[in-house]
């Protein structure tokens, strides 16, 4: 069987090997519910709340402040709905036109039940202005959500700047995390955080299960019903070895991060700076703002992305040409074009994300493969050069 080599970690990262027999060790020897007064009961408690800890070490903050949830997109949802709905009065959101669909998603539902909603957009470099964010706040703002880390551009906002001009109007601050958490230090005090979404499955976890920070004192309605889990505000039997998955994972993305982000920011620039010499048509986009440091998306003149995910799949080589719950959508990506690209150049764009087990050999037979794939696929469909 042919090599194959995965560069799309942004969509999704294979399970740790310490989540692994973490979770396998829950699955085998501590299988009770963890609301049982008895001790098969209070044995899974305490792999919960173990797993609490370990997810409020990661982001700076207490056990208390964690809430298990599905993953990042109920995170967002409970978050900002809960926070939003059923307010009386004028409301009113501030985000952004770079959202993740969980986030973008949750504001257009908002907007039609009536919460006035400011999209703020961002530049070339695909970073929000704190000034912008200043400037759109009104007296009935209740929250202001912007994410941490852009999934397709790897673009880290200024959450502490917003952070700080959110603490001085006394407005709800929320920020999907799921990018960032495991790639980046977070400290959600320092940051002035009241809220923080994250997802296992992005840092080396289990599918299906993901966390809520809540700042303590701040008050959060349920957006679905039944009993009285997780402090009343996310109802449903845990899913004990989902969450044991994300303590694990947690744990080992706090103890390698200094190193693991240093390793991949120097494979992330070989990648994004041999693609710009070997291929004659290629830019970077954000490529020179602060970034996750395992991302790169890359744009080709005259070639259409789809064609080339599929051209590289088939030679080994897994990259993304979006948001993976975009994949079959026919639009280009909406974080592209809001950066400024034209549809055409949009969708020329392909976004690799590099993980743990990716080495500097990987990153040179990508790059390889990448320049003679880009050439034959010129030579087969030449197109007229889009603009942006």
């Amino acid at each position: 069987m042919a090599e194959r080599y995965y560069f799309d970690h942004n969509a999704t990262t294979p399970v740790a090997d310490e989540v692994f027999a973490a979770m396998v060790a829950c699955l085998r020897e501590t299988f009770g519910n963890a609301s049982s007064i008895h001790g098969f009961g209070q044995d899974a408690r305490a792999l919960v709340e173990k797993a609490r800890a370990q997810v409020g070490a990661l982001l700076g903050c207490s056990a208390n402040d964690i809430v298990f949830t599905s993953g990042g997109t109920e995170s967002d949802n409970l978050a900002i709905l809960g926070s939003l709905r059923g307010k009386s009065g004028a409301r009113h959101l501030i985000t952004t036109t770079i959202e993740h669909p969980a986030v973008l998603n949750v504001a257009q539902q908002l907007e039609r039940e009536g919460v006035d909603v400011t999209w703020l957009a961002v530049g070339a470099d695909g970073v929000v202005s704190p000034d912008d964010v200043r400037g759109a706040l009104r007296p009935e703002t209740l929250m202001i959500s912007i994410m941490a880390a852009n999934n397709e551009l790897g673009t880290l906002q200024p959450i502490d700047a917003i952070g700080a001009i959110a603490r001085e109007a006394g407005v709800l601050f929320h920020t999907d995390g799921v990018q960032a958490a495991g790639k980046i230090p977070l400290d959600v005090e320092a940051l002035g955080l009241d809220f923080l979404a994250l997802s296992a499955h992005k840092l080396y976890g289990p599918k299906g299960v993901g966390a809520l920070y809540i700042r303590k004192g701040r008050d959060v309605e349920p957006i679905q019903y039944g009993g009285t889990h997780e402090r009343r505000r996310r109802p449903g039997t845990e899913n004990v070895p989902g969450i044991v998955g994300l303590g694990a994972a947690a744990k080992l993305a706090l103890g390698t991060l200094p190193e693991e982000s240093a390793r991949l920011s120097g494979l992330r620039d070989r990648l994004q700076q041999g693609a710009l010499e070997r291929i004659p048509g290629c830019w970077a986009n954000a490529g020179g703002s602060p970034r996750t440091p395992n991302t790169a998306n890359l744009g080709f003149e005259g070639v259409e992305g789809e064609a080339l995910v599929i051209a590289l799949d088939l030679k080994g080589f897994a990259v993304s040409s979006g948001a993976a719950c975009s994949s079959g959508a026919i639009e280009p990506s909406h974080v592209l074009t809001a950066i400024g690209l034209s549809r055409e150049r949009a969708k020329s764009c392909l976004r690799f994300s590099l993980g743990k087990k990716t080495t500097a050999e990987q990153v040179d037979r990508l790059l390889e493969t990448l320049a003679a794939v880009v050439e034959r696929l010129r030579k087969l469909a030449p197109a007229t050069p889009s603009h942006a």
